[in-house]
């Protein structure tokens, strides 16, 4: 499979956007053709590790998690381990007797409004820094040869390993002075010419340029290369102001290394560039989890990015208005009636948001403000949303219920609506549902119900830009689709069927980003049973309706017919 990765490789040319290549006027006329194709561009390296090894990588990351976490666990001194369990032990009965004791912990605190500046330095010390060091997946973080040893990022996210046994890998060295080349100018603020270097050292890539170790190159130690350089591309064309351009670098940095907290956290950068709060939230959220999973232990990083992602949550809730929110905190299952006084609760609070409200029934939230370390659990939240239009809420609810989070636009399963319908649909409902479910995850790390539920969701959203025939945002949130179900095994424990769910919708995705199109995939089926079970809904909401109404004519009849005899 290596072998057969680096002829690949060398076969292989990246593509990237004309705006990249605006120095070389000779190619112009050229790349002008191929603009509309280099959305859907995906790297040779992706393609290999995540189709040939895809099956293989995602079981080793999982039981490579948990022996870090067990790791982790069995380098504490027993003194400390039993120090600390009767202390967590305390802070828990603690915290489920004060829920317990006041109802008034049923709102959240007040939103704190975290200043621009706040934002800006952290983005400053945790995005655009320079890194040296090359995060690997699958093993220790390694510093590049040809630069200082000096480390200016004591933190760096610790990739997943069993032991140290394995030697890392050696940086070609036309490559390592490409990325010097490339630091120097990024340092020296000119970033176009920065972003000319990384370009250059992605083709090295393309070609089998990466590791000196040509006879036996490990797919992954590639990805992860071609990853830092991705990396590196994002922060550039966010300083080119370019953030389009930097999105699809952030996705495909995540694609080809999901366990490095900064690929994660530079996405969130560039949703926030774009205004996309709640997407910004989630990437922050993971970047947190990400960091302390692979041996991230400093304090003050991780408060930076919980500060960072909590400024992203606040700025969702301030800017919304078709929906208002409320978390409560649980420790244990809470039922029906529990439920139900939330929402009268939410209704006193939120009286212009009662059109529709109801409570995510599975699983649960976490909150920025009281997310703890790695030592203790989260606290638990349940998440209330209130709707003004009926409509929405009640599709968001019957979206929330199901396994498989598709909405269907269509009347019947298999009957297409044209193109006008299409667009309809899209401002009339569409265009309101999605927001909702971005902010819904952006507290939300887990899903119970299916764990490739958020991929699955992206997909969905995909398919309706296609119809819709917007073929640059249909790329980038197909892109982002394949980030969010690379990361999902470092997230959860992932059953075999899931596992093997998540490598097909992987490769259905990048089937859809190469035109290659069938039948028989597994999207095509989610799709189908997805837009059955919609409309079966759809029905029995219907009859439920019809019924209420005949119900209500039958019984006006009725006390209209006493009303004609009392006075007869």
């Amino acid at each position: 499979i290596a072998s057969e990765s680096n002829i690949r490789f060398h076969k292989y040319i990246i593509s990237m956007d004309d705006k990249n290549k605006t120095s070389q006027q000779m190619h112009s006329s050229k790349e002008s053709k191929v603009a509309a194709n280099k959305l859907n561009y995906i790297p040779e390296t992706l393609r290999e590790v995540k189709k040939h090894e895809a099956a293989e990588n995602t079981m080793e990351i999982i039981k490579m998690t948990e022996k870090k976490k067990e790791k982790q666990s069995n380098d504490l001194d027993g003194t400390n381990r039993k120090h600390k369990s009767k202390k967590n032990k305390k802070l828990a009965v603690k915290k489920e007797e004060a829920m317990s004791q006041d109802s008034n912990q049923l709102i959240p605190t007040p939103l704190s409004h975290i200043p621009l500046k706040s934002l800006m330095d952290i983005e400053m010390e945790l995005v655009y820094i320079d890194e040296e060091d090359i995060s690997f997946e699958f093993s220790e973080p390694v510093a590049s040869p040809s630069t200082e040893s000096v480390r200016h990022d004591s933190e760096k996210a610790n990739a997943l390993s069993e032991s140290n046994d394995n030697p890392l890998p050696q940086i070609d060295k036309q490559l390592q002075m490409t990325l010097q080349e490339a630091s120097t100018c990024y340092r020296q603020n000119d970033y176009a010419a920065a972003v000319e270097k990384l370009s250059t050292a992605l083709e090295l890539c393309s070609k089998g340029v990466a590791v000196d170790d040509l006879l036996d190159p490990f797919p992954e130690d590639i990805s992860s290369i071609a990853s830092f350089i991705e990396t590196k591309l994002v922060t550039c064309y966010l300083k080119l102001k370019k953030p389009d351009d930097a999105l699809n670098h952030s996705h495909r940095s995540i694609i080809l290394n999901p366990a490095y907290f900064r690929n994660h956290l530079r996405q969130a950068a560039v949703f926030r560039y774009l205004e996309r709060y709640s997407e910004a939230a989630r990437s922050a959220m993971i970047a947190d989890y990400i960091y302390w999973l692979t041996g991230g232990t400093e304090q003050h990083t991780s408060k930076l990015i919980k500060l960072y992602w909590q400024a992203m949550f606040e700025e969702t809730i301030t800017r919304e208005v078709s929906f208002s929110v409320m978390y409560t905190p649980f420790v244990t299952e809470v039922k029906a009636e529990k439920i139900n006084k939330i929402k009268d609760i939410f209704a006193k609070k939120h009286p212009n948001y009662v059109e529709h409200i109801y409570t995510d029934p599975h699983g649960f939230h976490i909150l920025p403000q009281r997310a703890e370390g790695p030592d203790l659990p989260p606290q638990k939240y349940l998440l209330t949303l209130g709707f003004r239009s009926k409509h929405i809420g009640k599709t968001l609810e019957r979206w929330s219920c199901r396994k498989l989070p598709i909405f269907s636009d269509r009347k019947a399963p298999f009957c297409p609506l044209t193109e006008e319908e299409t667009n309809a649909y899209w401002i009339n409902t569409g265009k309101r549902i999605v927001p909702v479910m971005d902010f819904i995850r952006s507290t939300k790390l887990i899903d119970n119900r299916c764990p490739c539920a958020r991929g699955i969701e992206k997909m969905h959203y995909a398919s309706f830009l296609s119809r819709l025939h917007r073929v640059e945002e249909e790329s980038q949130v197909i892109n982002q689709a394949l980030a969010e179900l690379a990361t999902v095994p470092y997230l959860q424990d992932i059953s075999q069927q899931d596992a093997e769910l998540l490598q097909l919708l992987m490769a259905d995705a990048m089937d859809t980003l190469e035109g290659r199109s069938h039948q028989g995939r597994v999207w095509n089926k989610i799709q189908k049973i997805g837009l059955i079970e919609d409309y079966l809904y759809q029905a029995e909401d219907n009859y439920l309706k019809n019924k209420r109404h005949r119900i209500a004519k039958a019984e006006r009849k009725r006390m209209k017919k006493i009303q004609s005899t009392q006075q007869h």
